[in-house]
């Protein structure tokens, strides 16, 4: 279902972007190795630090509104990197992310936005989960544990990549991100009709510590 919902998303959109040869992607993008932390040798840490293992042809639309297909992508959560991969097969990630606008990915579909951390604006890439006049919008990442000796009560455990818990966001119009975690978060988050999205939150009984809750929410600000 969510295919189909993304597979529309970008025939609707699409219309609007130049197309352009792949080849030119490769061209006028600036280049950097895809990894942030070359002394991590993979194949020695447990878990992953992708999004999806494998690169899956894609398409990304950049801000200068032009579109390039079959684009060979993955996203690193760890690095918060866009990487693709080139005709030469080497693996590299976008050295200027802020010219892609949104990337589609299979069943997934990033933006590079601003959003907001303790007070702090930051900048990376969410993936869309409702999209409009307002999105809801989830940050996905990993950390790097270092691997522990074994002590007197446990064994030796190895490097790996751990999810965290994922984090959710809404954005109305281009401002920047807002978290949301509970009843007053998302309220906030729409100050132009705070009384009609309380109304519905509280006759709904909408489960906002839920994604498919916070999806809701964001739907019914949508047809208003």
């Amino acid at each position: 279902m969510f295919v189909a919902i993304v597979s529309s998303l970008l025939a609707q959109i699409s219309i609007s972007y130049e197309l352009k040869e792949t080849a030119d992607f490769y061209r006028m993008n600036q280049l950097l190795n895809k990894s942030a932390n070359p002394e991590l040798a993979l194949k020695d840490i447990k878990g992953s630090p992708y999004l999806n293992d494998a690169f899956i042809s894609g398409t990304i639309f950049t801000t200068m509104k032009t579109q390039f297909n079959d684009v060979p992508l993955r996203y690193n959560l760890f690095n918060d990197d866009l990487e693709f991969k080139n005709p030469a097969g080497e693996i590299l990630a976008l050295a200027k992310p802020e010219i892609v606008e949104y990337a589609v990915l299979g069943a997934h579909r990033l933006v590079y936005a601003n959003y907001s951390v303790g007070g702090k604006t930051k900048t990376g890439f969410l993936l869309v989960v409702e999209d409009g006049k307002a999105a809801l919008l989830s940050k996905q990442s990993v950390i790097y544990q270092e691997p522990t000796e074994p002590g007197a009560y446990k064994e030796a455990e190895p490097a790996k990549f751990v999810r965290r818990a994922e984090e959710f966001y809404i954005r109305t119009g281009s401002t920047t991100a807002k978290p949301v975690n509970n009843k007053k978060s998302v309220l906030e988050a729409f100050p132009d009709n705070r009384g009609q999205m309380e109304d519905f939150i509280s006759k709904n009984k909408v489960r906002l510590n839920k994604p498919e809750g916070l999806a809701e929410v964001v739907k019914y600000y949508n047809t208003l």
